[in-house]
């Protein structure tokens, strides 16, 4: 019987290490990577049936990467592995085409049975998401209606907001996405605009509490 093909994403060595000996009891796995835009790029080249991956990635997050990937391949399941426990971001993850979403501390347990269940058609929550997510589906009147900014902007935008959270420069922020500087420094005039911020420097610190960067050494 053939065995489920699986593709990891996390940016922590050591993590993806542990993840590997988890999954391959179950899944062949046909690769790892350590950010967004690599892993949109082995997902189409690759071709798996599973993909586990975190929100917090370098250059594209998570979830503007499984919207991608979603359009490419939709047949594929995406499960995230995280560390964010905020109802909102399943929600997010959910609405982006997730079948599975977890936090990290549960892997041993639960992500064999995020995997079953995924490849079954099914999704999986874990128990202590489940319940707030459930309830923002069925009383959606109960939710506040203000809208998170970072929600409203385009992917190009999210996109650079990542960027200037992680600390890339102008020049940088062109070459990894194949632009010109003068079409960066509209997107951040764009985003200054929106977000009511006034420096870089405040892009960065939002970006880092927005969950779209990590604040790391």
């Amino acid at each position: 019987m053939t065995r489920p093909r699986a593709l990891l994403a996390d940016d922590h060595s050591m993590m993806l290490a542990g993840l590997c000996k988890l999954v391959e009891e179950t899944c062949e796995i046909v690769g790892t990577v350590g950010d967004g835009h690599a892993l949109v790029e082995a997902a189409q080249r690759l071709e798996p049936d599973v993909i586990i991956l975190d929100i917090v990635m370098p250059l594209l997050n998570g979830i503007d990467a499984a919207r991608l990937i979603k359009r490419l391949r939709p047949e594929t399941k995406l499960i995230f592995l995280t560390m964010q426990t905020s109802p909102t971001y399943a929600t997010e993850a959910l609405e982006a085409g997730a079948s599975g979403y977890l936090l990290k501390h549960s892997a041993p347990v639960e992500l064999p049975l995020a995997i079953d269940a995924a490849l079954r058609g099914q999704r999986y929550l874990t128990p202590s998401i489940a319940t707030p997510v459930l309830d923002r589906a069925v009383n959606p009147e109960h939710v506040p209606t203000v809208k998170n900014p970072v929600a409203t902007l385009t992917p190009r935008q999210r996109e650079i907001l990542q960027l200037i959270g992680e600390g890339k420069g102008t020049k940088e922020m062109a070459t990894l996405l194949n632009v010109s500087v003068k079409t960066i420094d509209f997107h951040k005039t764009r985003l200054m605009q929106h977000l009511n911020i006034h420096t870089t420097a405040e892009l960065m610190r939002y970006s880092i509490t927005q969950g779209l960067a990590c604040d790391r050494p």
